[in-house]
């Protein structure tokens, strides 16, 4: 449990560094992902971004049990 726990955390400062280029990224714009604007309501579906986010963390789990 704890090397996960500094896994995640090292993951997390990485993240924290990279972030002005992070913002950069497509991520929340992607083709697939509805959004709703009406004057009193705005919804937000990321139903691509949570896709490819999800297959991201899926293939760095995989690469770090092998």
């Amino acid at each position: 449990m704890q090397k996960y726990l500094i896994i995640i955390g090292v993951m997390l400062v990485i993240i924290g560094i990279l972030w002005p280029w992070l913002g950069a990224l497509p991520l929340g714009r992607l083709p697939g992902d509805i959004i709703i604007n009406r004057p009193s309501v705005k919804v937000y579906f990321p139903i691509t971004t949570m896709i490819v986010i999800s297959l991201v963390i899926s293939l760095i789990v995989w690469l770090f049990h092998k």
